[in-house]
């Protein structure tokens, strides 16, 4: 799903049976069709089906409970009493921007980092095996010009370096999105 245009936001009507229907797509959906709305940058409204009320704040709330309660935590039970404890405060008012604001750096960070390990991971097999070829070559003590072929051993060691390295791609390509 792309990120939505400007003015492009989609509505969702919440009934009284707690089922919401996605206006755009005309069939009803579940908090995790929202929630990966959310990841794909589609914004959409919810609304009251009967009195036209906006509860999108409601219900993203609802869906970061239900994510907190399936084990898949990411707020630790400090953070929520200290968010708690902001309630009636006179900051009270400060906390959305400054937390908006703090999910954005961090957000801007993320991406920044993802660049650099995209960059540093671009092609490490030709580099590595380039290496290993040098130091197989060095320890063997060949003078040609050319690189010997590598042996199956090296072959093998190769081929699970390069798996580790998959690996560690689809990793940050998880972390990523």
């Amino acid at each position: 799903m792309a990120a939505s245009a400007p003015g492009d936001t989609v509505i969702i009507k919440k009934y009284a049976n707690r089922r919401l229907y996605n206006t755009e797509s005309s069939s009803y959906i579940t908090l995790e069709h929202l929630a990966e709305m959310v990841r794909a940058k589609r914004e959409f409204k919810v609304v009251d089906a009967k009195t036209g009320e906006d509860i999108t704040h409601n219900v993203l709330t609802q869906i970061i409970m239900e994510q907190e309660a399936s084990g898949k935590t990411m707020l630790p039970a400090n953070f929520l009493r200290q968010l708690i404890a902001m309630y009636g405060d006179s900051m009270q008012g400060l906390v959305p921007q400054y937390l908006e604001a703090s999910m954005e750096a961090f957000q801007r960070n993320q991406s920044q980092f993802r660049d650099a390990m995209t960059g540093a991971f671009a092609n490490p097999f030709t580099e590595m095996a380039k290496r290993n070829m040098e130091m197989l070559a060095a320890a063997t003590g060949a003078k040609s010009e050319k690189t010997p072929e590598p042996e199956s051993d090296t072959k093998a060691e190769l081929a699970e370096l390069k798996e580790q390295m998959a690996a560690l791609q689809r990793k940050l390509d998880k972390l990523g999105g």
